[in-house]
């Protein structure tokens, strides 16, 4: 269990924005860009008056309300017309995964060790399972069967109706060095899962028994060494992140590294185009050309790292752990507009189906709606 190691974290990732394509429609120049925040909520349901937690958890849409957990109570649900609590979770030690929905159904780890199922229309706990370590990894879930990382390094399959363990890949992290908190996201193709471990390796697992296929040791640092970013499959490549400064493309059938770029860490590249966005733990947001990792434009945070971004109509949306809410051209890098929450953001932002607001998690729990578009509709390019 991670608890027992040195923790150092600041979740990092960034990414991604627009392409060039036949839908792309040019900006004008004297185009201005708003950010107007206006819907804001406290999480917490005391104050916290012990040390401060990691808030990180991507706000979930359903339907009418907008459910996010956070490190200290559990779940909460919220009216986004009215802004009045709907229903509340307790859960333990809270909640710092991001969670995978599928319609009323949302699958969401906690810091407790518990894997959930949780009703989103009742607000009821379905079923959980217990891993006896904590869960800070989002789950994957795929043709009924949930796919997830414990704290222990170890891979879980569960019948995603019942809770039900199919399968566990046990891998134990013999380096005695420290360690990260966080954790990888499985990636599925063709009846394979790819995850991330803290001895720095990427594994080819059978989505159904569990069996690894291959494995390759990206991250040889010698003071960090894991992988905490979700390997993101494109065609015959796999795209990673890792704590030694690299960004990895490699072949998914025999995990064979194609090519590495300065731009890693722990956040999760996205593929947009002909191009991967990603951010580094050394503060960079960087838009790269996937086949050969060249950089077509890159870009320094001035407070903290970026995090993982949102895609919003050719903008790349993406917090500062230590300062504000960003949109970038996703094109040029051009910075179009910010959003000060206090106290950074950490979370992954949640965007509305219309590209119009961004909803996520501050550090200090504060859940924020910020509507952001340009002031006329004709002169922004899409990209879809």
């Amino acid at each position: 269990m991670f608890t027992q190691k040195f923790i150092t974290f600041i979740l990092v990732v960034g990414f991604l924005g627009g392409c060039t394509s036949m839908s792309e429609k040019k900006t004008a120049k004297n185009q201005n860009f708003v950010v107007t925040p206006f819907w804001s909520q406290d999480t917490l349901s005391r104050p916290n008056v012990g040390f401060r937690k990691i808030n990180r958890m991507s706000p979930i849409l359903y339907r009418d309300q907008i459910v996010v957990g956070n490190a200290l109570d559990g779940l909460v649900s919220y009216d986004i017309q009215t802004k009045n609590e709907t229903w509340r979770i307790d859960i333990p030690y809270g909640v710092e995964s991001s969670g995978t929905q599928i319609r009323d159904r949302l699958f969401v780890g906690s810091n407790n060790g518990r894997m959930y199922s949780i009703d989103l229309g009742k607000g009821s706990v379905v079923w959980s399972f217990d891993t006896k370590s904590e869960l800070v990894a989002e789950p994957l879930l795929h043709e009924g069967v949930l796919y997830f990382l414990s704290g222990s390094q170890s891979v879980f399959a569960l019948d995603a109706v019942s809770g039900k363990q199919l399968w566990t890949y046990n891998r134990q992290d013999t380096s005695n060095l420290m360690t990260i908190r966080g954790g990888s996201r499985p990636a599925f193709s063709n009846g394979m899962i790819y995850v991330g471990f803290s001895d720095g390796s990427i594994v080819s697992i059978n989505s159904k028994t569990g069996t690894p296929q291959w494995e390759i040791t990206l991250n040889r640092n010698t003071r960090f060494k894991d992988i905490d970013s979700s390997p993101i499959v494109d065609g015959d490549f796999i795209y990673v992140n890792s704590y030694d400064d690299q960004l990895y493309c490699i072949s998914k059938d025999k995990g064979e590294i194609i090519w590495k770029s300065p731009f890693g860490g722990s956040s999760t590249p996205l593929i947009f185009s002909d191009k991967i966005a990603t951010t580094s733990s050394g503060g960079d947001l960087a838009v790269l050309l996937k086949r050969e990792g060249t950089v077509v434009w890159k870009t320094k945070t001035q407070s903290g790292l970026f995090i993982d971004p949102g895609l919003m109509k050719g903008l790349l949306v993406t917090g500062e752990s230590q300062g504000k809410l960003m949109f970038f051209d996703s094109l040029s890098g051009e910075v179009k507009g910010s959003f000060e929450p206090g106290r950074g953001v950490f979370s992954k932002p949640s965007i509305s189906n219309d590209k119009t607001i961004v909803y996520f998690i501050s550090g200090e729990g504060n859940v924020y709606g910020v509507k952001a578009q340009f002031d006329t509709k004709s002169s922004v390019y899409y990209l879809r």
